[in-house]
C-alpha cells in the first residue's frame, strides 16, 4: 500500500468529510466508527478529534473506548497476568460490546449504549448511565483489536505500527502483550480489513493510504 504524508488535523476533517457521505449499511439511523491501534498508538485522541470535527458538522456523536469493557480481572489474569494469548481473546469483554453498545444500535434499536461498563482500576462495575445517540448520530469505538469480530462498523481506521515501532512505544510493563499483536496481524491482518490506513510509527509525521 502507498502511503502519503498527512497532518492529524488533514485525516480528521478528511474523515468527517467522509461520513457526511455514508450512510450505515444495515439502513439504521446511526454510523458506527471503529478507530483500531495497540494502545502505543494512542486511539483515543484520534477518536475524540474525530468525534469534535463531526459535532462541528451538527452531528451527535458518542465516543467508547474497549477499556471500559475489559472483564474482571478473575477472567483477565485466569492463566497469570502476563499471558498474551488471554490478553488476545480474553481481555476485551466483546459480548458486552454486542450488547451494550452495538444491540442499541440496530435497526429499530433504543439509541441507550453503555459508555462504559467495567472499571479495570476498582474491578468493579462502574455504574455509568446509559447515553442516547440521537437518530443521526455516530458511535466512535476506540482500542486494540477491533477487527475481526464482526462488528458492524461502517467505517474502519487502523493505526498502524511497524513491529520496530509498536516495541519501541509500547510502555516497559506491557512488552508482554506484543506477541497478541503478532497475532492480530496475522489473522486479522488489520491494515486489509480496515477502510482507512494510517501508519502512526513517528506521532509527529502520519501517513495513511487515502480514502477508497
Amino acid at each position: 500500500m502507498r502511503l502519503e504524508a498527512i497532518t492529524w488535523d488533514r485525516l480528521t476533517e478528511a474523515l468527517a468529510e467522509r461520513l457526511l457521505d455514508t450512510s450505515p449499511a444495515d439502513g439504521g439511523p446511526w454510523l458506527r466508527v471503529a478507530i483500531d491501534g495497540a494502545p502505543a498508538a494512542g486511539t483515543a485522541g484520534p477518536a475524540e478529534a474525530l468525534a469534535g470535527a463531526l459535532r462541528l458538522r451538527g452531528r451527535s456523536v458518542l465516543v467508547v473506548g474497549t477499556d471500559g469493557f475489559l472483564r474482571p480481572a478473575s477472567l483477565r489474569y485466569e492463566y497469570g497476568r502476563e499471558d498474551p494469548e488471554a490478553y488476545y481473546s480474553g481481555w476485551f469483554d466483546t459480548g458486552a460490546l454486542w450488547r451494550e453498545v452495538f444491540g442499541p444500535l440496530e435497526p429499530g434499536g433504543s439509541g441507550r449504549v453503555l459508555p462504559d461498563l467495567w472499571d479495570p482500576a476498582t474491578d468493579r462495575a462502574t455504574r455509568s448511565p446509559h447515553r442516547e445517540l440521537a437518530p443521526g448520530g455516530v458511535l466512535v469505538l476506540h482500542g486494540p483489536l477491533l477487527l475481526g469480530h464482526w462488528f458492524p462498523f461502517d467505517l474502519a481506521v487502523h493505526l498502524r505500527l511497524s513491529p520496530g515501532a509498536l516495541r519501541r512505544r509500547t510502555d516497559g510493563g506491557e512488552l508482554w502483550t506484543l506477541p497478541a499483536f503478532e497475532r492480530y496481524e496475522a489473522e486479522v491482518d488489520p491494515a486489509a480489513a480496515a477502510d482507512v490506513v494510517v501508519r502512526a510509527d513517528d506521532p509527529r509525521h502520519p501517513a495513511w493510504g487515502g480514502l477508497a
